[in-house]
């Protein structure tokens, strides 16, 4: 189910356990390498033990892969700042960040200062995945960006039906691309499992809701105002100088 800004998103559960957790574990430690003073101390004006500092904010999950040649990413792979994008193309809410917002972050792409990392998952099914091994076929003919912008004309999504072999493949014609080898790519095992990795990595995170994003391994979810993007890349970029 796609979300909107104000959603919880149930992939931050995974991060929190392992905030929570390794709190627990610190806890133990603490109370294990003190048990002994404090017990002696008892009675003796003892002081209390330094309280447990929480973390501000989860822990990073940088998956950037960084590959070179990846069909479904631009900008170059030792950019200062990386921005992995999970999208599905039944997703109104990636329809609409992808006009609003991707135009702006391909700016920072094209000078050098962000690495964009697409991951189309599939989360409403046959459709959402047909759709993503199209968009890779395309990406292997260089064409990922103009493939996407098919799929979503005028930041809208198209209807299932839309999404279907003669159409997918009629776009790839559209746009001028060898259509025997998008045929063949769109068939072929190779691209069936890139695109399961993807979608793999997107479970193993819990990001079961589109659009999400890591930049720089913090999470941002939602198609939050263009803003939102542009200072959270500042940020990143200042950090990084």
């Amino acid at each position: 189910m796609s979300s909107s800004t104000g959603r919880r998103a149930p992939w931050l559960v995974p991060v929190l356990i392992v905030v929570v957790a390794a709190l627990l574990v610190a806890a133990s430690v603490l109370v294990s390498g003190r048990g002994r003073d404090t017990a002696d101390d008892a009675g003796a004006g003892a002081t209390p033990a330094a309280d447990v500092v929480m973390p501000e904010e989860p822990p990073q999950l940088d998956l950037a892969r960084r590959e070179t040649g990846d069909p479904l990413a631009t900008g170059p792979v030792d950019a200062p700042v990386s921005l992995v994008v999970y999208s599905d193309y039944q997703c109104q809410f990636c329809a609409a960040w992808s006009a609003d917002t991707s135009a702006r972050m391909l700016e920072y792409a094209a000078a050098g200062d962000l690495r964009i990392e697409f991951r189309d998952i599939a989360i409403f099914g046959e459709e959402s995945e047909r759709a993503a091994r199209a968009a890779y076929a395309a990406g292997l003919q260089g064409r990922y960006l103009d493939y996407q912008a098919t799929l979503f004309p005028e930041g809208t999504n198209l209807p299932p039906r839309g999404l279907r072999d003669p159409e997918l493949v009629a776009k790839a014609e559209e746009l001028g691309l060898d259509v025997d080898r998008f045929t063949a790519d769109l068939g072929s095992a190779e691209v069936a499992a890139a695109v399961q990795r993807n979608v793999d990595e997107a479970a193993a995170i819990g990001a079961f809701s589109t659009p999400a994003f890591l930049l720089d391994g913090r999470p941002l979810i939602g198609a939050q105002p263009t803003e939102v993007f542009v200072g959270a890349v500042e940020q990143a970029l200042a950090e990084a100088r």
